[in-house]
C-alpha cells in the first residue's frame, strides 16, 4: 500500500483529535507540523514525537508533502489555504473554508485552476452511522423523506469549568475564541455534512441567529461574542425540508430525526461514529417497552419523565477491528477526511466533501450564521 504524506499547520485543541485517529489510516504518513505559537508547537511535538517545521514556508517547500491539513482558527483558513494552493499543495481545511462566500469560492476556483484538490471538515458524515442511515434510506425503509430535524446543541458550556479543559498534549480548549465565533460556524457543519450528503443540494435557507446570553462569565468581559443560538430552515432541491438548530445554552443534543411517509429514522448523536440509530416503520408493532410506557401514561393521565425513541434499535454490521476514536463527546474519526482525500488524489475518484460540496456546506453555514442580516429567504448560489 502506497502512503500519502501530509503535514499539519495548526497544533491547537482539535489537532489532538486528528492525531488520535491517525492510527486508523496506515496509508497516511505525517511529515511534521507547524504552529505560529512556538511553545504550543514544542508541547505538541514532544507529546506526539513528531517533527516541528521551523516555519510555514518550510512546510510549503517540503517536496515530500502532498496534503496540508489546515487546522488553524477560522479567520486564518483563507490566507493559509491560499498560500498552500499557490505552492501546489492539496488542502484539507477545518471548517469553514473561509469567513465569506467570496473567499471560499475563490479557494475552490483557485484549486481547480492549479489542478489540486481542496477538501473540508467535518468528517463525521464518513461514519459507520451515516453509512447505516444512508443504506436504510436507499432501501426505502421509511419511504420518501419529507421532513428532518437536526440538533447541534452543545449545552451551556460557559457555565462549566472550561478554563481547566485541555487536550491530550496540553492545549487549552479555546473557549473565548469559540464564544466569539459563535455556535453556528463551530457546530452547524456537523449536521450540514449529513444533510447535504443524504438529501442533496439546498435551494434556499431562512435563518435567524441571536446572542441570548451576553454574559458568559469571568474572562469573557469585553469580548465581542457571537451568536449562541441559531436556526436555519432549509429547502432542498429534492423537496426535503429541514430545520437545523445550533446553540451554546440548551442541554446537549446532537440528534437527527428523519421523517418519511412510511416511518422515521432517529440518530442519537451525530458526533458518534457508531451512534445508536432507531428505525420506526409505519404500521409496525411497537417495542414492548414503548407500549408499556404509553399505557402507563394513559393510566396516570400525565407524561412520564422518561422517553423512548420511536421504533427499534438497528444493528450494525460486524467489524474486524475497532477504530481509535477520541473520548466522548467527540467520537469522530477526524483523520477519515484526509484519508478520503488521499484516495481521491491516488485514484481520481472524487472525495465526498471536496470542491463544490465543501463550498456548499460553507455557504450554508455562513448564511445561517449571518441570520436575518441577509435577505430572507436566502437563495443559495453554490451547487454540487
Amino acid at each position: 500500500m502506497s502512503k500519502t504524506t501530509f503535514a499539519i499547520i495548526g497544533c491547537g485543541f482539535v489537532a489532538d483529535y486528528y492525531m488520535t485517529t491517525l492510527a486508523n489510516h496506515p496509508q497516511l504518513a505525517l511529515a511534521g507540523v507547524w504552529d505560529r505559537n512556538a511553545v504550543r508547537l514544542q508541547e505538541f511535538c514532544a507529546f506526539h514525537k513528531v517533527r516541528a517545521y521551523a516555519s510555514m514556508d518550510e512546510v510549503l517547500q517540503d517536496a515530500s508533502v502532498t496534503i496540508i491539513a489546515n487546522l488553524t482558527t477560522p479567520e486564518s483558513h483563507f490566507e493559509i489555504s491560499k498560500a498552500a494552493l499557490m505552492a501546489k499543495k492539496h488542502i484539507y481545511s477545518e471548517k469553514p473554508l473561509a469567513m465569506s462566500y467570496v473567499e471560499a469560492n475563490d479557494l475552490v476556483s483557485f484549486a481547480g485552476n492549479r489542478h489540486v484538490t481542496l477538501c473540508a471538515a467535518p468528517a463525521n458524515a464518513l461514519s459507520d452511522a451515516h453509512a447505516l442511515v444512508s443504506q436504510k434510506l436507499e432501501s426505502g425503509a421509511i419511504g420518501t423523506p419529507r421532513l428532518v430535524y437536526a440538533e447541534m446543541e452543545d449545552g451551556p458550556v460557559f457555565r462549566e469549568k472550561w478554563q481547566t479543559w485541555k487536550s491530550r498534549s496540553g492545549a487549552k480548549w479555546p473557549a473565548l475564541h469559540e464564544f466569539e465565533i459563535g455556535c453556528t460556524l463551530e457546530h452547524a457543519g456537523y449536521a450540514l455534512s449529513w444533510l447535504v450528503s443524504l438529501f442533496g443540494p439546498v435551494a434556499e435557507v431562512t435563518s435567524f441567529s441571536a446572542l441570548t446570553f451576553p454574559d458568559k462569565g469571568e474572562g469573557t468581559e469585553g469580548l465581542k461574542l457571537g451568536a449562541d443560538f441559531s436556526v436555519g430552515c432549509l429547502v432542498f432541491k429534492s423537496g426535503v425540508v429541514a430545520r437545523l438548530t445550533s446553540g451554546l445554552a440548551a442541554p446537549r443534543d446532537r440528534s437527527l430525526t428523519i421523517l418519511g411517509d412510511q416511518g422515521s429514522i432517529t440518530v442519537r448523536d451525530l458526533w458518534d461514529n457508531r451512534s445508536v440509530v432507531h428505525l420506526e416503520q409505519a404500521g409496525a408493532e411497537r417495542p414492548l417497552v414503548q407500549k408499556v410506557l404509553r399505557r402507563l401514561e394513559n393510566q396516570l393521565k400525565r407524561a412520564l419523565p422518561m422517553k423512548t425513541v420511536p421504533g427499534r434499535k438497528l444493528v450494525y454490521p460486524a467489524r474486524a477491528n475497532g477504530k481509535r476514536l477520541p473520548a466522548y463527546p467527540s467520537r469522530i474519526d477526524f483523520m477519515a477526511g484526509i484519508a478520503a482525500q488521499a484516495k481521491m488524489i491516488e485514484t481520481g475518484e472524487a472525495a465526498t466533501f471536496s470542491g463544490a460540496l465543501a463550498l456548499h456546506i460553507t455557504e450554508l453555514a455562513l448564511a445561517i450564521h449571518a441570520g436575518a442580516s441577509l435577505p430572507q429567504p436566502y437563495r443559495v448560489r453554490s451547487a454540487f
